[in-house]
């Protein structure tokens, strides 16, 4: 190895962090406008999610063109369309948690997807699950208790809503991962945007469609620019350096919601949210770690 290989990768690394930090401050603000829009303005869950990711789908645009409908080719359609669904009600879940409870308490519990990926794993691809990593999950689903309070009076069930959003995209995420091996990127990218925005679409209709107009559209545009940015930000930090050096960066995305949600709505998190989340991160940490220690090892 060559010293201008060694002065290359910690640049390479710091580009990718810097792309998922980024990538984590458009997520934030993106959850400060939509829980506006639905909790203070009380647009309807079903139609927010519609004009948000109907205005990324346009923001995309350019990059479908490029692309063009014929990376949709593909011999598992049906394994593509339950994928999307999942992810389509998995944002429906979101959007309507993110109109009853605080922005902390749904991203702190959004991130116990890794946990359901997990189980999935296990059940349905037949991945082998250690005790280290059932340990992890049950850390994870700990933390989660802790910050859900399902014991206490102030419990309602609109706070399970980001659980089940991370249910969901989990699911769908374990259906991406039975695609990687056999599709192009490309296919499985063209195939969530096509299908997305009609599939909420359908789901708003179900729900009573309304449509935006004066502020509240100029907030669905906003939505729309940063989901689409998001996205684009994480499709960078992910091609400027490893999967599993970027990724520890993601989970910033609760101090970032946490701030975002005492500035713009004065939420101030209970104490047990930090001994929850703490919980969460630490699993999920000790998993991409033990992850990466058996990638190492030969087979």
């Amino acid at each position: 190895m060559n010293q201008n290989s060694l002065a290359v990768e910690p640049s390479r690394a710091l580009v990718g962090a810097l792309w998922m930090v980024l990538a984590g401050i458009a997520f934030s603000l993106l959850n400060v406008v939509t829980q506006w829009l639905t909790m203070k303005l009380a647009f309807p869950s079903a139609s927010a999610a519609f004009w948000q990711y109907g205005f990324a789908f346009a923001f995309s645009l350019p990059f479908l063109r490029r692309l063009g409908l014929s990376a949709m080719r593909t011999h598992y359609p049906w394994r593509h369309l339950a994928r999307v669904v999942l992810a389509a009600l998995g944002v429906e879940a979101w959007v309507a948690g993110l109109a009853a409870v605080p922005i902390w308490q749904a991203i702190a519990l959004v991130m116990t997807s890794p946990f359901f990926i997990i189980l999935g794993a296990r059940l349905f691809l037949g991945e082998r699950v250690g005790p280290a990593r059932w340990a992890a999950t049950a850390a994870g689903f700990t933390g989660a208790m802790i910050i859900l309070q399902p014991w206490s009076d102030g419990f309602g069930w609109a706070a399970l809503l980001p659980v089940l959003s991370a249910l969901l995209w989990g699911a769908s995420s374990l259906i991406t991962k039975s695609l990687t091996g056999i599709e192009r990127p490309e296919t499985i990218t063209v195939w969530l945007l096509v299908l997305l925005t009609p599939i909420n679409g359908g789901l708003a209709l179900a729900a009573g469609f309304a449509v935006p107009t004066g502020a509240t559209l100029a907030l669905f545009l906003l939505a729309g620019l940063l989901t689409a940015a998001a996205q684009y930000f994480l499709t960078l930090a992910y091609a400027a350096a490893d999967a599993a050096y970027v990724q520890p960066f993601d989970d910033l995305k609760l101090p970032l919601n946490v701030l975002a949600g005492w500035l713009f709505f004065g939420y101030a998190p209970a104490g047990y949210l930090w001994l929850g989340a703490a919980l969460i991160l630490s699993a999920s940490l000790f998993i991409m770690r033990n992850e990466m220690r058996r990638e190492r090892q030969p087979a």
